[in-house]
């Protein structure tokens, strides 16, 4: 107990002088997401396969490890923008709302106040996709979840896609998609097809977006499994390498694109599995909400990161490797997308 209590003093400390407040006026509008690897409590769920995360199993997940873990990832928002807390905090593998409430109300972000909303996929291990957001900044208007079915071409049940709309400071609307598209155990290319069908449903759900609204401002992230080049986000998504011309406000581009490195390191290779992407009209200098080309970034912070002893280099300093705990943050970087947001 008081090598924990230790540990997340630690946390506390190295989150002094981080105002918790949310953007604003002439502050940027962040964005930051995030997959926080198996961040599951220790209750069994009878309807899923968690008993890996459990304290009986060999792994040895218990209250300890899960209290170390939030605090981990609460350090990791309050250090993703300097003064103010990010708006928007997209999380990738949590298993449900009791994680989520545990991180927002118990953690070094309890005084940041966040609100949020997740996904309850039928997912078979239990993880889903959360968006934390500050109420003052982005009002939400709804969220829903859209279903990825994949069992009809060989795959098991995957991740809802998170849609949430947000009103923010501008008075514009902004739709925001949370994905964790389907994971490549079996191989990349036996699994591709899977991707692509849940890229497919993210597309037809902007389609639908981007022909209700008038001036539609969009946003997708998440771990998409799949690099920018890859035909899932590159043909299927249809996210483009943002150009130097004038951006189509219609189609999509991936910021993430271009950046060096990655956000996930295998057999040391980096990719960059999760990514930011927006519509046109984000790119447009007219558009009261707009961001620029080279507006999102990996945070590789040196803390988030670790020698890697077989294959050289850093690596992500990870919860566990294999099934020994490591006591790390997590096996992929953070992203951060930062917006221009004129004041209604």
């Amino acid at each position: 107990m008081r090598h924990l209590l230790l540990k997340r003093a630690g946390t506390l400390l190295a989150a002094i002088g981080t105002l918790l407040l949310p953007a604003s006026a002439g502050e940027p509008f962040r964005v930051m997401e995030y997959n926080v690897e198996n961040f599951f409590d220790t209750r069994h769920d009878s309807l899923k396969l968690d008993e890996e995360f459990l304290p009986a199993s060999a792994r040895g997940w218990n209250f300890s490890r899960f209290a170390d873990k939030a605090d981990k990832i609460a350090k990791v928002v309050l250090a993703a923008s300097d003064g103010q807390v990010p708006d928007l905090v997209a999380l990738c593998e949590v298993e449900n709302s009791r994680c989520i409430r545990s991180l927002t109300r118990h953690s070094p972000l309890r005084d940041a106040a966040y609100e949020f909303v997740m996904t309850d996929s039928p997912d078979e291990r239990g993880i889903d996709v959360a968006l934390l957001y500050q109420p003052a900044t982005f009002r939400l208007l709804s969220s829903q979840s859209i279903r990825v079915s994949i069992e009809s071409i060989g795959g098991r049940p995957t991740r809802d896609i998170l849609h949430a709309t947000g009103r923010v400071v501008s008075g514009d609307t902004l739709d925001v998609f949370v994905c964790h598209f389907p994971s490549r155990s079996g191989g990349e290319r036996a699994t591709e097809p899977f991707r692509i069908q849940a890229a497919s449903c993210l597309r037809a759900a902007i389609d639908s977006v981007t022909a209700m609204r008038r001036y539609p401002h969009i946003i997708v992230t998440g771990d998409f499994n799949d690099c920018p080049s890859n035909r899932s986000v590159r043909e299927t998504l249809g996210a483009a390498l943002p150009s130097s011309g004038n951006a189509d406000a219609r189609k999509l581009y991936n910021l993430t694109e271009g950046n060096p490195g990655g956000t996930y390191r295998y057999k040391g290779e980096w990719n960059a599995f999760d990514q930011m992407i927006t519509n046109g009209r984000l790119l447009q200098s007219g558009s009261k909400v707009r961001a620029s080309r080279k507006a999102a970034r990996i945070l590789d912070f040196p803390f988030l990161l670790e020698e890697d002893e077989r294959y050289g280099g850093d690596t992500p300093f990870r919860t566990y490797k294999g099934i020994r705990y490591h006591g790390g943050y997590s096996d992929h970087l953070p992203l951060l997308l930062e917006l221009e947001i004129e004041d209604e």
